[in-house]
């Protein structure tokens, strides 16, 4: 029988072993046989259990038959080498107990959350793409009571509208291209496109720098730069023609932080996101402020990661060390996991600098203002953005919505830690008549809270 001592804590990334009597399951026979394994052998079936299949694995007792028939013993048997996570437990169970008690006070007391049922966690190291915390749930009413489910796997294949949260990877692309100069100041008013509506930040701020741009989250001033790296002139209510390449441009440089594609996290099952297919020129702008394509919780964690360890894409991994097994616990250690540097981001110090200087003044005075205590020194970007759900389940996206995304660093002059707090579906409403839980607000105040006092 397995034994699973933290009940549902990270039970889904943990992952399934198969049965004695069920084997090898089906849609894996061939691998396994490949491998070496009988059909009746236990397995690994998914995530970290099927991942690491290879060192879980025990040896059978090898038998040989002698001249009377009788089987003989040549080699005993051993159970599997352990394994050692970076997760810390403890702080793990904390942060799932806030998400849950968040989703269902949400559920239960804010207004227009009709289709909010999940939300997502990552803590992790930046300087080594360790992850301290991986949580998922999601909430489900069962003959009118509220229950909570274990959905940690959300955080590597279900996908997210990041909204202004990317807006430092919009302002790399701005900066790298020569789009973008340090200091230029640009009018935050309305951008109208021939037989389009308008297209505006949240407030007008009049006239902006790069650095108060990133505080206010503005979109005008994305909206500018996209202009100029489809190479094309805006005029009032006039039409907009873009170079489509300018989509490749942009994607190119967001994949250099991990959007848009797979962050290499040692899990099976990974997904790259959705890529938009239109390369209409108001799209272009809308991939700008997030608005296009989506992409993975971890994705949005390797990508504040790159940006706090000064532009180095770090895999995330949950494997630490590996020791052999031992009746005296883990005293034989034979393998330790090392950080990987998956690339570095092609941007001038000089650039990053900027713009973390922009993500410090998000968190302290911007609109991230009190996700995350000031005594913290957090440096971040929050993102909000319109979403879709289909709400008739007949297949078809059909409601808009409001999604919320934060992304921070602590202390910003030397991180040491990144926050990821993405809240799906939290309102319903024209994005400049939003209507929305403060959900996320709630989630990041207290899963800093409680690193900070594991961590302090």
């Amino acid at each position: 029988m397995d034994d699973y001592p933290y009940g549902n804590t990270l039970r889904t990334i943990l992952g399934n072993v198969s049965s004695s009597s069920s084997g090898v399951p089906a849609e894996l026979k061939d691998s396994y046989l490949a491998l070496g394994y009988s059909l009746s052998d236990r397995v690994g079936t998914s995530y970290l259990e099927y991942q690491y299949e290879s060192i879980l694995r025990g040896a059978k007792t090898q038998y040989t038959m002698d001249d009377d028939g009788n089987y003989v013993v040549v080699k005993e048997g051993s159970r599997g080498n352990d394994i050692v996570i970076s997760i810390d437990i403890e702080l793990q169970k904390e942060i799932e107990k806030i998400v849950e008690e968040e989703l269902l006070y949400t559920k239960v007391n804010d207004k227009h959350t009709e289709f909010f049922d999940r939300a997502f966690v990552v803590i992790s190291d930046p300087n080594t793409g360790e992850i301290l915390a991986m949580v998922g749930k999601y909430i489900k009413d069962e003959n009118g009571e509220y229950k909570v489910y274990d959905y940690s796997q959300g955080v590597i294949n279900a996908t997210i509208t990041p909204g202004s949260a990317v807006k430092a990877a919009s302002h790399t692309v701005g900066y790298v291209t020569g789009n973008l100069k340090i200091g230029e100041v640009r009018n935050d008013a309305c951008i109208k496109i021939a037989a389009t509506p308008l297209k505006c930040s949240f407030t007008q701020y009049g006239n902006i720098n790069d650095v108060q741009a990133l505080s206010y989250s503005s979109n005008t001033y994305q909206f500018i730069t996209a202009i100029r790296v489809g190479k094309g002139v805006y005029r009032y209510d006039k039409p907009l023609v873009l170079s489509s390449n300018a989509f490749d441009i942009y994607r190119e440089i967001f994949a250099e932080y991990g959007l848009g594609v797979k962050t290499g996290i040692d899990l099976p099952n990974e997904i790259s996101g959705y890529k938009g297919t239109g390369t209409a020129p108001g799209l272009l702008l809308d991939f700008s402020i997030g608005q296009y394509d989506n992409y993975t919780p971890i994705q949005m964690s390797q990508y504040i990661n790159t940006i706090a360890n000064n532009g180095y894409r770090m895999k995330p991994m949950l494997l630490k060390k590996v020791y052999e097994p031992d009746k005296e616990g883990l005293t034989n250690l034979i393998y330790t996991n090392t950080p990987t540097m998956l690339n570095k981001v092609n941007i001038e110090e000089k650039y990053l600098n900027r713009i973390k200087e922009g993500l410090h003044m998000v968190i302290q005075s911007g609109t991230g203002y009190g996700f995350i205590d000031n005594k913290y020194k957090a440096a971040g970007k929050t993102g909000t953005s319109q979403s879709f759900v289909d709400s008739d389940g007949d297949g078809t996206v059909d409601t808009e919505t409001l999604s919320t995304s934060l992304v921070a660093y602590a202390p910003y002059d030397n991180p040491t830690v990144t926050f990821t707090v993405i809240t799906p579906n939290v309102g319903t409403g024209d994005i400049q008549y939003r209507q929305m839980s403060s959900v996320n607000k709630r989630i990041a105040q207290k899963i800093s809270k409680k690193y900070f006092e594991f961590y302090k």
